[in-house]
């Protein structure tokens, strides 16, 4: 009986949005984590009756452009560019296991540099992380989203299950759609994300947040995250929410985002056109996974 490869990982989340991570800073990358084994690794550590159970894979590698670099993988084994939740663990991770000392950090993402304030808590491990997640961006060529490249995308009518959703589009690192609606709660995502998240207009697909107005310094939010299906949160699709709305008029330049895992703080620069975002980390296990 041929033995199985021990795949060594350590499981965290950031309000609810959980990744596998490995480590792969310790050396020379194992043989067998190819580009080719990436997507079907991914789906089988992040299945959650036989695997793991995530809402992907996230890696951990050294930068030649940075402190450090991150790549992660939605559970369907597709790669995204950015996570805002994912970073904020691989913060946590990077400070709390002896790998720097650096209270502030820039890691290397697929979207670009992030740059990652580290909030210690009283046992001096990593409580809460801020992270500056760059500029948004709103015309469909950048986001993208079809049609004339140089225009917004506000308030396009979407089709899905037979119901007409108004949709405003919001690069932030991943393409995002945002709904606002009078109650996310009693929304059927299972029936509505698939179809929102592939519509034609995105040509990658798309995050689609349903956004209720709490108040001006509040908002509510669902998320169907491309590639993983509902999520407890998305860090990207906060502030992806947390922008369209201030641009709307409903609320403040920073509010708090509560999602379905938790709350976030989003803060919104419009002179400089940069988002912040402030929230937990944790640790969950660890162990190994036997392919």
């Amino acid at each position: 009986m041929k033995s199985k490869r021990e795949v060594p990982f350590v499981k965290m989340h950031g309000i609810g949005n959980d990744y596998v991570y490995m480590d792969c800073l310790r050396g020379e990358t194992p043989s067998w984590l190819t580009e080719e084994n990436l997507p079907s690794l991914t789906r089988k550590i992040s299945d959650r009756h036989f695997g793991v159970g995530s809402d992907g894979l996230i890696l951990i590698l050294p930068s030649e452009k940075s402190d450090f670099r991150m790549r992660i993988f939605n559970s369907d084994g597709s790669e995204a560019k950015m996570c805002g939740n994912g970073i904020r663990c691989v913060g946590k991770y990077l400070y709390d296991r002896g790998f720097t000392k650096k209270t502030s950090l820039e890691i290397e993402t697929n979207s670009g540099i992030r740059h990652l304030k580290l909030i210690r808590g009283a046992d001096n491990q990593i409580e809460s992380v801020e992270v500056d997640m760059g500029s948004p961006y709103f015309k469909r060529g950048e986001i993208p989203a079809a049609g004339s490249k140089d225009e917004e995308m506000a308030d396009e009518l979407l089709y899905s299950a037979g119901k007409t959703f108004s949709t405003t589009g919001v690069g932030m690192g991943n393409p995002h759609g945002v709904i606002f609606v009078e109650d996310v709660e009693s929304l059927d995502l299972q029936t509505i994300g698939p179809s929102l998240e592939r519509h034609e207009i995105w040509p990658d697909r798309a995050n689609i947040e349903f956004v209720k107005i709490v108040g001006p310094k509040e908002i509510r939010v669902r998320v169907w995250e491309r590639g993983s299906g509902e999520t407890l949160a998305c860090g990207t699709g906060a502030c992806a929410a947390a922008v369209a709305s201030y641009r709307k008029g409903f609320t403040e330049d920073e509010i708090k985002v509560t999602l379905r895992g938790g709350d976030l703080k989003i803060s919104y620069d419009k002179n400089s056109n940069r988002v912040k975002m402030t929230g937990p980390a944790e640790f969950v296990c660890e162990g190994k996974f036997y392919l």
